[in-house]
């Protein structure tokens, strides 16, 4: 059994049933890192025997949670008591907080095994500090800000990650390295002990390689009984296919990979019907752009006056463009997305679940840049769930995902229908 390609939900129940040791997996996962990390570079600290220490404990003592033995990636924005967070950025190499974040406790109440930290784009904005390798092509960029956690599940160097998602950090990733990629409604996951971005949008989500492992993750997050999705009952899903006002910029492995999942979906016999949403959500992007620019420059204005030389200039000239946007303009930004929460409603249009697009098509060429959110900043200043399907393959061989969207807390009909999707897409 090759231990690195089994799911969480899988390995804790082993763990349980004494047929595999926490030691044995957490080992299994170094090697993995040890033989494939200088080539990805997916981690920004790792500290083996650490993450030994904590498998041994988990070893000495009954299950205490579902994550029971389970090592987790935690995206280097993240506090952590016991190893440095730098949130991708030089002004904090070997800053050690006092702490951990909230979702890191979590994750150590459930006994999950804190393997170390996933690299961060410089404070989860664009610009890369350690350029993170996409695993199926060390060329392109796995996508960010969470760059280290999409290419370390997707190198079978762990099994479950964390991301968070400001514009598209965790569903674009999890399309470019053909994984699963999890952002719920906004705030279902506390952001305390996480570096803001912008504290309006930032949004604590998951990668994994299989539906049921996020839904395992998600629970124990909750402090919810875990539990493998449910079947979807009664008739299929209602699936509406939504291209949105961006649909231009579509690349034509996304428009195929979008088109023929509907396709198939007609097929097995999912409602399917096109949704054109309320024209007030073309300016939605936009407005994204506008509160990140605003909440950045002040959740980082100590940073911007104490060490503007040590910022990227790309993350200057946001946060510069961001000290001169108007009340009036800010205002009129969060007034536009208020609005269209409210019509969330109309423009699912009875259907279940929205399908669309995860990214503008493969994980370009390139580490200077990790891709464009152009298909994600909508769906997360609305604070809905969201998840990407790897589904399909662009010209160049490498992952297209699907991203499925449902209404803000709809997070089991999100999963189950996903489920009930992947299914039928054969994936």
């Amino acid at each position: 059994m090759d231990l690195t390609k089994l799911g969480a939900r899988e390995a804790a129940a082993l763990i349980v049933e004494g047929r595999l040791t926490a030691v044995g997996l957490t080992e299994a996962c170094l090697e993995r890192i040890a033989a494939r990390d200088g080539e990805v570079r997916a981690w920004a600290h790792l500290d083996p025997e650490a993450a030994l220490a904590q498998a041994r404990a988990c070893d000495a003592r009954a299950p205490v949670g579902p994550l029971h033995g389970v090592p987790v990636g935690i995206k280097d924005i993240m506090d952590t008591a016991d190893m440095p967070t730098e949130y991708g950025s030089p002004i904090y190499r070997d800053h050690r907080p006092a702490t951990d974040a909230i979702c890191v406790a979590k994750v150590r109440a459930a006994g999950g095994v804190v393997l170390g930290k996933t690299v961060s784009t410089e404070f989860a904005h664009r610009q890369p500090n350690i350029q993170t390798r996409n695993s199926h092509d060390p060329a392109r960029t796995p996508g960010g800000s969470s760059s280290g956690s999409a290419a370390a599940v997707a190198d079978f160097m762990v099994p479950l990650a964390f991301g968070t998602q400001t514009g598209g950090s965790i569903i674009r990733p999890a399309s470019f390295c053909g994984v699963y990629g999890y952002k719920p409604t906004y705030d279902t996951i506390a952001t305390a002990g996480v570096k803001p971005l912008a504290p309006g949008l930032d949004t604590v989500g998951t990668f994994a390689r299989n539906l049921d492992d996020i839904a395992w993750f998600g629970a124990a997050l909750s402090n919810d009984e875990p539990s493998d999705i449910p079947a979807w009952s009664g008739a299929a899903p209602r699936v509406g296919l939504t291209r949105g006002y961006e649909w231009s910029q579509a690349e034509a492995a996304t428009v195929e990979a979008v088109e023929t999942a509907a396709a198939r979906l007609e097929e097995a016999g999912a409602e399917v019907t096109e949704v054109v949403l309320p024209n007030a959500f073309a300016e939605l992007a936009d407005a994204q752009i506008t509160i990140m620019r605003v909440e950045a420059t002040q959740a980082l204005a100590w940073e911007r006056a104490n060490h503007s030389d040590r910022l990227s200039a790309p993350l200057r000239g946001l946060l510069d463009r961001g000290a001169g946007i108007s009340v009036e303009v800010h205002d009129s930004a969060v007034t536009l997305a208020r609005k269209c929460r409210a019509r969330l409603a109309e423009a699912f249009a009875g259907n279940d679940v929205l399908l669309t697009a995860s990214a503008r098509g493969e994980a370009p060429v390139g580490l200077e840049s990790t891709g464009d959110p152009v298909f994600n900043r909508n769906w997360t200043l609305l604070h809905v769930p969201c998840v990407t399907i790897p589904f399909g393959r662009g010209p160049n061989g490498m992952p297209v995902g699907v991203q499925l969207v449902a209404r803000p807390g709809a997070h089991q009909r999100l999963l189950g229908a996903a489920k009930w999707i992947a299914t039928r897409l054969g994936v």
